[in-house]
């Protein structure tokens, strides 16, 4: 790529002075030569100085029986600088989980600072019109919630949604329900 038409500010932030571009994604290069696309850099959340990659959290959850799909975001945090929340779609006909679950079906299998804090269950996902999840869009509404105290539950303590889809939040204005 030579650059972005007729746009040279974005062409110099993505191709360096040797002519690599940086695309932004994170890869693996294998054994066999080839590399395994792993994320995206703006994607990586930092937790008290760990990096954190969404793609191997939200691999890890779909292994959970209950779970359709899964998105994972950084949501602010003032002692460690971000947290890990899941955004979770759920089977037809599955209970919600709550974070407490994602917590217990984790333990032992995911690092301790990997095991989200967070877990949101929705119906479905801030999408763009092609259909590609809005991250950036799920990360402003998660720290709207955690900043409204929205995230809290009768005991005081903080998580997402472990009440039934009835039940749930209203939809966050400009945003979808869940």
């Amino acid at each position: 790529m030579l650059g972005y038409w007729r746009d040279e500010q974005q062409t110099q932030q993505v191709i360096d002075a040797q002519g690599w571009m940086h695309s932004g994604d994170l890869a693996v290069m294998r054994d066999d030569g080839y590399c395994t696309i792993a994320g995206r850099c703006k994607d990586v959340i930092i937790r008290g100085g760990e990096n954190i990659y969404p793609r191997e959290i939200e691999e890890f959850l779909y292994a959970h029986p209950d779970v359709e799909e899964a998105q994972v975001v950084g949501v602010p945090d003032e002692k460690y600088g971000e947290e890990v929340c899941a955004w979770i779609r759920m089977k037809p006909g599955r209970p919600p989980l709550d974070a407490d679950a994602v917590r217990a079906f984790a333990a032992g299998k995911l690092a301790h600072y990997k095991i989200p804090r967070y877990v949101r269950v929705v119906d479905e996902f801030p999408v763009t019109v092609t259909g590609k999840v809005r991250k950036v869009e799920m990360r402003e509404q998660s720290a709207r919630l955690l900043q409204a105290g929205a995230l809290k539950d009768e005991a005081g303590q903080e998580r997402f949604c472990d009440r039934p889809v009835s039940q749930r939040l209203p939809p966050i204005e400009g945003g979808s329900r869940g």
